[in-house]
């Protein structure tokens, strides 16, 4: 089943709040211990055997071609949707369906990495009969990312605003879609976070919890925190090879 899911992974953000910390690059293609970052995700569906990725690119996208080409030397398949013009998370999904001809595929986000076992979350999306479903991580305060609460069930109730003095379910960046959520929605500049996510909430939108690892290199901080100790990603992409069923 995962073997034939196509990856969309969302690297054409122009990750401004980095710029102090990193030139000339674009955020994903920051470099953690001589890799850049978006090479672990690469390597994390690779070992899924999820090898059809395509990468939507817009600010210094070029950049991105040259190391990863067609993908070849990482054992995947790459292709590029490219942006002309700044279409936010959820345009630049939507015309990433370019490269999709499945009803299911997958999405990352390319500034983020989380430990998240593909076998479940793609289990679950089918048996929830989802249009969507998310990998959410458990945090200490919210106060970065907004809350996600959700049901007995598995089912997205209600997202809420960043509180600083509350803990909670975050949105990890992974997720699974049908693609007639993109299909239908307006051309131009779409937030996926901020419009389509939110949409959804009680419309088929369902959640995993995920305990692995969670590390979002957005802002200068964890960006730096995690350049100085590398070895957690590395240890989390070693660690996700427990997570591969014996017959997969």
């Amino acid at each position: 089943m995962l073997r034939q899911l196509k990856a969309i992974i969302l690297a054409g953000g122009l990750g401004t709040r980095l710029r102090d910390v990193i030139k000339d690059v674009p955020k994903p293609m920051a470099s953690i211990a001589g890799k850049p970052f978006l090479e672990y995700l690469v390597l994390q569906l690779a070992r899924w055997k999820i090898k059809e990725i395509i990468f939507s690119i817009g600010y210094k996208g070029d950049v991105i071609k040259a190391h990863f080409g067609n993908g070849k030397n990482f054992g995947v398949n790459i292709r590029y949707s490219e942006e002309k013009e700044p279409l936010g998370t959820g345009g630049a999904i939507r015309e990433s369906l370019t490269y999709i001809d499945d009803k299911q595929f997958i999405v990352m986000n390319g500034d983020t990495f989380l430990s998240v076992d593909f076998h479940e979350l793609v289990s679950s999306h089918y048996a929830w009969h989802a249009k969507a479903t998310m990998g959410l991580v458990q945090t200490q305060g919210t106060s970065r990312y907004g809350r996600v609460e959700r049901n007995e069930e598995g089912k997205v109730v209600r997202f809420m605003e960043k509180s600083p003095e509350m803990d909670g379910l975050i949105n990890g960046g992974v997720y699974i879609f049908t693609s007639d959520v993109f299909t239908s929605i307006p051309s131009g500049n779409v937030s996926l976070e901020k419009e389509i996510l939110p949409f959804l909430v009680n419309q088929g939108l369902y959640g995993i919890v995920v305990n692995g690892f969670f590390v979002d290199i957005g802002v200068p901080h964890d960006y730096l925190n995690l350049n100085n100790k590398p070895k957690r990603l590395h240890d989390a992409l070693k660690l996700s090879m427990n997570l591969i069923p014996d017959r997969f």
